[in-house]
């Protein structure tokens, strides 16, 4: 009896330890959802405004439109929508993830302003990081504070920012070095990287929301064909590159293809499986939509002696690096276009090529 007593006592004892050990994890995991849930205070100030000048049926609505909130803070932006006559599927277009890649942007403004959607619709945000635009970054100049355009309605000012959201607009300072998932992050300050947080957090700091909106709405627009544009040092790997993520890779090697027939030669890469948080990587994977990266090479990131001029550079000129951009876009789009129905198309016309762009300057498209 004495030993059948003690046997049960044993039992009793480890089911109130096992009873105390979910108590602590219960705990645990309401702390953990509590900072899940809890909502990182932003900054209410009023976004960058930007001269762009939609083309005739453009509508323009706004990221926070996606993420209410991000209404308010610097983080909102204009999205640019143009449909066509007919039917299709949907594209989108980011520009100025990184505000300092001004090819990007520009190819961005030239496509809602002078583009043309004859099938599906079009979806542009030319300012994809909005903070990011509103400052230089000290540890990484890259030329002029703002850059000049002369179109027919005369000279038009844009911005030339920098690769990160600004400190003060993030809701929170950076964390410390050994909490970053690589040590990357903890040089550049990547946490302020739009283009390393995706897929983002709806009550997270700034550049969580953004990357957030940005994903809802490739979701909720059932966006099929995606592009990030940017650029990248002359001479470095990354420049005259098409990234793909590995499902619609083949898209990518076809439209390669196309533009090496033109002599308009872009190396080609896949995403990579173990680097996360970049734009083709999760928005492919996170969604419907084949994604896709452009670089094209900014003389202001040259390596080592004084930068170049991001703007009338003799080899790399703004204008024939936007050419690039329309270019390589528009044979990704026919690759796509010959793979599926008409109804699921996506038509863009209007867009200047290399040539002609880099012969007249931006000026003739844009308003």
């Amino acid at each position: 009896m004495a030993a059948l007593r003690c046997r049960g006592a044993g039992r009793a004892g480890r089911s109130s330890l096992l009873a105390l050990l979910l108590v602590v994890v219960a705990g645990v995991l309401a702390i953990e959802a509590a900072r899940e849930a809890a909502q990182i205070a932003i900054p209410s100030i009023p976004p960058e405004t930007h001269d762009v000048r939609p083309g005739p049926g453009v509508k323009t609505r706004a990221l926070s439109d996606y993420l209410p909130g991000l209404a308010g803070t610097p983080g909102d932006t204009p999205v640019y929508v143009l449909e066509g006559p007919e039917p299709g599927g949907t594209a989108f277009v980011a520009g100025g993830t990184h505000a300092n890649e001004i090819a990007g942007i520009m190819t961005a403004i030239v496509l809602v302003e002078h583009g043309k959607v004859r099938r599906g619709r079009l979806l542009v945000v030319p300012h994809a990081n909005n903070s990011a635009v509103s400052w230089q970054d000290p540890k990484m100049p890259t030329g002029p504070r703002t850059f000049t355009v002369k179109t027919a309605s005369g000279v038009r000012a844009f911005s030339n920012g920098t690769r990160l959201t600004k400190p003060e607009h993030q809701g929170e300072p950076d964390p410390p070095a050994e909490q970053a998932p690589t040590p990357e992050y903890a040089f550049d300050s990547l946490f302020r990287n739009l283009d390393r947080q995706y897929p983002g957090k709806a009550n997270g700091n700034l550049t969580q929301r953004i990357a957030y909106a940005v994903m809802t709405l490739i979701q909720k627009e059932k966006v099929e064909v995606a592009f990030d544009l940017h650029e990248a040092p002359p001479g470095a790997r990354l420049a005259m590159m098409v990234v793909a993520n590995p499902k619609n890779l083949g898209l990518a090697a076809a439209a390669v293809l196309a533009l090496d027939a033109k002599d308009l030669s872009m190396k080609l890469e896949p995403s990579s499986s173990t680097f996360r948080g970049l734009s083709h990587r999760e928005w492919g994977d996170g969604t419907q939509a084949s994604a896709f990266l452009f670089e094209t090479p900014n003389p202001a990131f040259a390596f080592g002696g004084k930068p170049g001029d991001p703007v009338n550079d003799p080899e790399w000129p703004l204008a024939k690096r936007v050419g690039i951009h329309c270019d390589t876009l528009l044979a990704v789009l026919d690759a796509y276009n010959e793979g599926v129905a008409k109804g699921r198309q996506v038509v863009l016309t209007d867009l200047p090529s290399t040539a002609a762009i880099t012969k007249t300057g931006l000026g003739p498209f844009m308003r």
